[in-house]
């Protein structure tokens, strides 16, 4: 118990003659900030997805935890294949996929290559099947139509609601409408998100939305990998992030300047939905660059501070729904009384918003000077011999009167008084009903716990008007976040000196003039810009050239990864870039996958890269590839590289805008591809200076002459007498010529085997009957002699 006035904790204390105290529950003391931040935090999301395929069209919903609302796609046509399929399990990357265990021969292979995959890296989702009534028609649309969802209000009619939903889920989408409902009956049965709480308590479900896949650009993982979009590394304390994770040094995490955690989030999704529309990327740039004008400066710092406030609105709203709503929750949303709350730790109402609850804040206000005179009055009726009395109030108990133990109080007999009903005794005070405490239980009951449900009343009222309009708030929410992430690019591309890129349909390719590398850029001292252009029937194959070290990789990923700066509508680092028509950018720049998979770095390369690009570029698509073939024999690579590239070229004007960088000079050497105006032959300037080979990282028109390898040799230290010979196998290589042994190396190989020859002699046994000389002259002293001659 705590007594009025007295500290947290503390018991009625025995005051003076007539004195009077009110006790209440005792309350939790009010979290520190780091344990509301431990207290607030998220449980790692879950996506649950489930899927159907028949007739060549594809139906999808899945479940996000993060936020409790269920997204749809409406019915799309795919390929046989699945690619779309495919591409949206990247995308969400989902922890399970529920289907119906009847599926036609495409649907069961790809699934089977699914489940293949669960030991990899990384993790794919589990497959769950469930029966194929459970996706019925009709039986999913009761599903839809009966659920509890806390953004319908109760006051809907069954026809209110159906025509609400009608408006949001499109009943025409036949697969859709069952995948939903088949991802409905998983999430009940799995009661995801409510596990372990009553069975009465439903699954939240704050809201239906639709994502589609159109206008996107195909990027896999390999090329986000690669390029460095994203880069997880592992946390130094792992109790900092649920997943032990944290960002490196990687273009997601520069321009990631969000002030909330929905902006962030959102960044994220764009930057795995880079998209080519125009209309969509423009509206993007115009704010930016509404925000990067100078009189704009302040307002935009201005808005970027405030928007550090908005807090997981969404997890608001699932506690509420599931009535697990704190005071915090509330502070977040809207002024209630937080002050007295956070006091209490309970909800409580400010005045003059319900009458009846002020009413009897009032009596319990007042109660402690009343008490006092009650308590007087009983001290007057008692044996002279008590020298103090308090009355007191416990909730669900009521008023009481409380006495000290009297020193011939030993017995239990001892603690009866005539007129007074003993109930306990506790540190050393008695406590008992009298008259006039039963009065006051008549006159003013239960005040505490009657204001405690009067309160709890008002908020759960409260709490539904909230998730009638989750909709509104998610909204607000998405609109916030775009602003963040919008202000968060504006002002990357201010520190940064980043421009507005140009978008031009009729352009197949990029043009970038003086592009700079957006993460290279920051480490380097100094960085040189290079530019690049591809488009039209000019050089849509470029085929880069030049010493290790001198920046070919740097440029590929360069052009990468401006062009996927601008798919997203970002600003990017060139003096000027025209963005034409790319759907898809493709990368070989080196294998990222693990030695478990079973596959040598080569079949690497053509199994999930090479191939990738091959099968599925257009006259629309960028592919990067960086030393292709140098994971098995040369020849070998140096001919598979040819037959890709020739691929290419043979289809003319569709062939796709490739940027290949090789140490292969023989690719051109041997005129292993064809004449024309598709190909175009670049090279890293260099210079020698003496011994010395001198790098101006800037590419220019032309072939490498040489790879320059005994320079790099040099720079990690490989001895001179290496270096030296390796220059001079290298040139009777290239001169077809036979390559001989070095003469001082020969002339100690021979000596070692004199040396060998003569100790085995001495070791022979020539008294020995069985020892045979011709055999031992035919087996060791021949072979030896004629080596060393």
């Amino acid at each position: 118990m705590a007594s009025l006035g007295a500290t947290e904790g503390g018991t009625p204390q025995g005051l003076g003659p007539g004195a009077a105290a009110t006790s209440f529950p005792s309350v939790n003391p009010v979290p520190g900030p780091g344990e509301a931040e431990e207290d607030d935090a998220e449980e790692p999301a879950e996506i649950h997805l489930c899927v159907l395929w028949n007739l060549g069209h594809l139906g999808i919903a899945y479940y996000d935890t993060s936020d409790s609302i269920i997204h749809f796609m409406p019915d799309a046509p795919d390929h046989e294949n699945l690619k779309l399929l495919q591409r949206v399990l990247d995308e969400i990357n989902p922890q399970s996929v529920v289907t119906s265990a009847k599926q036609d021969e495409n649907m069961t292979r790809f699934l089977g290559k699914l489940a293949s995959q669960q030991q990899r890296e990384p993790k794919r989702p589990e497959i769950i099947f469930l029966p194929n009534v459970d996706f019925g028609l009709e039986i999913s649309k009761q599903r839809l139509l009966s659920g509890n969802y806390t953004f319908i209000p109760d006051s809907m009619t069954t026809t209110e609601k159906i025509i609400f939903l009608s408006s949001i889920i499109p009943f025409d989408c036949l697969l859709t409408v069952r995948a939903l409902g088949g991802l409905l009956k998983f999430l009940g049965r799995r009661r995801i998100g409510v596990e372990l709480e009553d069975y009465n308590v439903s699954i939240p479900i704050l809201g239906f939305k639709k994502f589609v896949l159109t206008h996107l650009v195909s990027i896999d993982r390999d090329t986000y990998s690669v390029l460095q979009i994203f880069k997880s590394e592992s946390h130094p304390s792992v109790y900092k992030v649920a997943s032990g994770l944290k960002e490196g040094l990687s273009l997601f995490g520069i321009l990631n300047r969000c002030r909330c955690k929905w902006g962030e989030k959102l960044l994220r999704l764009w930057f795995t939905r880079p998209t080519c529309d125009l209309e969509e990327l423009n509206s993007r740039l115009d704010v930016i660059q509404f925000f990067l004008l100078p009189q704009n400066l302040d307002m935009a710092q201005m808005l970027h501070r405030l928007l550090g406030h908005i807090k997981n609105v969404p997890l608001i709203l699932k506690r509420m729904k599931l009535s697990h709503t704190k005071v915090s929750d509330w502070q977040v949303l809207y002024k209630v009384d937080f002050e007295g709350s956070l006091a209490a730790n309970h909800f409580t109402v400010l005045p003059t918003i319900d009458p009846e609850i002020d009413e009897k804040k009032r009596r319990l206000v007042g109660l402690p000077s009343f008490l006092t005179e009650v308590a007087w009055k009983e001290l007057e009726s008692l044996d002279s011999r008590i020298p103090s009395c308090s009355v007191i109030y416990i909730p669900l108990i009521g008023f009481l009167l409380s006495i000290p133990r009297l020193p011939s109080m030993v017995e239990a007999s001892d603690f009866e008084i005539e007129g007074l009903d003993f109930m306990f005794l506790s540190e050393e005070k008695l406590h008992y009903r009298s008259a006039r405490t039963k009065e006051l239980d008549a006159l003013l009951g239960d005040l505490h716990c009657d204001i405690r449900d009067r309160e709890t009343l008002l908020m759960y009222q409260l709490q539904c008007q909230v998730l009638v309009r989750a909709a509104v708030l998610t909204r607000v929410l998405d609109l916030a976040s775009r602003l963040d992430v919008l202000l968060a690019l504006a002002s990357a591309a201010r520190d940064y000196g980043y421009s507005r890129p140009r978008y031009s349909p009729q352009l197949l390719g990029v043009r970038i003039q003086n592009g700079r590398h957006p993460l290279m850029e920051l480490c380097a001292q100094t960085f040189v810009p290079n530019s690049a252009e591809c488009g039209g029937d000019k050089g849509r194959v470029k085929v880069i050239t030049g010493p290790n070290s001198s920046g070919k990789s740097i440029y590929l990923k360069q052009v990468g990864l401006i062009t996927f700066m601008a798919l997203v509508g970002s600003f990017v680092p060139a003096e000027e870039a025209e963005i034409g028509a790319v759907d898809a950018i493709f990368t070989r720049i080196h294998s990222c996958e693990s030695i478990s998979l079973g596959l040598s770095t080569f079949m690497i390369d053509l199994n999930q890269q090479v191939a990738k690009a091959v099968n599925n570029a257009t006259e629309q698509s960028l592919v990067l590839i960086d030393e292709f073939g140098k994971g098995t024999n040369t020849v070998d690579g140096l001919a598979l590289l040819a037959a890709v590239l020739r691929h290419w070229l043979s289809l003319g004007p569709t062939c796709p805008h490739v940027f290949v960088a090789t140490n292969f000079l023989s690719l051109i050497q041997l005129q292993l591809l064809p004449q024309g105006p598709l190909v175009q032959y670049l090279t890293m300037e260099t210079c020698e200076d003496g011994n010395d080979l001198v790098f101006f990282y800037r590419v220019c028109e032309g072939v490498a002459n040489a790879s320059h390898a005994s320079h790099t040799a040099a720079q990690a230290r490989v001895p001179d007498k290496l270096i030296s010979r390796g220059k001079e196998v290298s040139d009777l290589i290239r001169g077809g010529k036979p390559i001989k042994p070095i003469k001082d190396l020969l002339k100690e190989r021979q000596m070692e085997n004199c040396q060998t020859l003569v100790d085995k002699f001495l070791k022979l046994d020539l008294e020995d009957p069985n020892l045979d000389l011709e055999i031992f002259m035919s087996q060791e002293v021949l072979p030896a002699a004629t080596t060393i001659l």
